[in-house]
């Protein structure tokens, strides 16, 4: 058997992807208890480079957020976004007037298409314990001949999302089929929608002292694991820390050794769409000349308008967990 490590990453901020992913990000903030207006104390605040607050102060960032953390309104085109949310709670707002909160391992799949504003808060809603966030975001690319779809909102709620329960590891099934298992349906425009992309993005937790094998795709695809929790594993005789991506070889089962700690990965695979990529910022297309296009439409339609009160909206502290479409449609967890 070859080889089946190709390259490894240092993870940085953001995680290097391949295509067909743009970009994929880690948020772990250890935020404490919320106040009334569910962001952090005031005066926890001092010291911060607000509105711009990316520095790793108290275990926390406020990140684009003012009073609570996250990212304010903030537009979108050509592309998807995938939003993992394993710990607290993300607000949603958009230009569609679509909104959410999900959590405790729901996912929003947004195609942006021909374009999108939306927010990103999370608001700290326990008032009397810490609020501990875990999320993954991925950006997904679009083929040309998608960039200027009608923009699709989706919620994948955890109680639906399969989870394949192994010997010795948990599977979550985010897009794409594991072994015999499929995942929910994505977005009708998405690349992941055509299984012959074999598109796939798992959330994989392994027990320590044990091992894992990766299955092998049944195309060619790109594969990175993101080893981004645990002590150490072993491929073959290469011992790889955490807080590494491996790009694997994924025409081949690779066998995973365990260290003393539990391990926790992400997959990304999937068939590289193969077309020049400009990105400028929150857009991306295949020209400069389409991106100089998206910006001077943005400046002038502001790709619907903003229909909420708050650039940083969130919603009431007492609402659970719920998603109201664009056509009105509300679903409550």
């Amino acid at each position: 058997m070859n080889n089946p490590i190709i390259q490894t990453l240092p993870l940085g901020f953001p995680w290097q992807t391949q295509d067909p992913f743009l970009f994929c990000v880690h948020h772990l903030d250890h935020y404490p208890k919320g106040n009334d207006d569910m962001g952090p104390d005031p005066k926890l605040l001092q010291g911060r480079n607000l509105g711009n607050d990316f520095t790793l102060k108290d275990g926390w960032r406020m990140y684009h957020g003012q009073t609570v953390p996250g990212f304010p309104y903030h537009p979108h085109r050509g592309f998807e976004t995938i939003t993992i949310v394993n710990k607290g709670f993300c607000d949603h707002s958009d230009s569609l007037g679509a909104a959410g909160r999900f959590g405790q391992g729901d996912v929003q799949w947004m195609t942006a298409g021909r374009g999108v504003q939306h927010s990103e808060m999370f608001p700290l809603l326990n008032k009397d314990k810490d609020n501990p966030l875990e999320l993954f975001q991925i950006w997904l690319n679009l083929p040309k001949s998608d960039k200027f779809v009608d923009p699709h909102f989706k919620m994948l709620w955890h109680e639906e999302i399969p989870i394949v329960d192994e010997e010795n590891a948990k599977i979550k099934i985010i897009a794409g089929s594991y072994k015999n298992t499929q995942a929910v349906s994505p977005a009708p425009n998405s690349w992941a929608a055509n299984p012959e992309n074999e598109v796939a993005v798992w959330n994989i937790h392994v027990d320590a002292d044990s091992e894992y094998i990766v299955p092998a795709a049944k195309s060619e695809v790109s594969r990175t694991l993101y080893f981004y929790e645990g002590s150490e594993i072993f491929i073959g005789d290469r011992k790889i820390n955490p807080n590494f991506g491996i790009i694997l070889e994924a025409s081949q089962d690779v066998n995973i050794k365990i260290g003393s700690e539990k391990a926790h990965f992400l997959l990304l695979q999937g068939k590289p769409i193969n077309e020049p990529v400009a990105k400028y910022g929150p857009f991306v297309m295949n020209t400069q000349e389409e991106i100089q296009q998206a910006m001077d439409e943005y400046r002038l339609t502001q790709f619907g308008g903003w229909p909420w009160p708050h650039a940083d909206n969130v919603h009431d502290r007492e609402r659970g967990r719920f998603a109201k479409y664009p056509d009105g449609k509300l679903v409550e967890k």
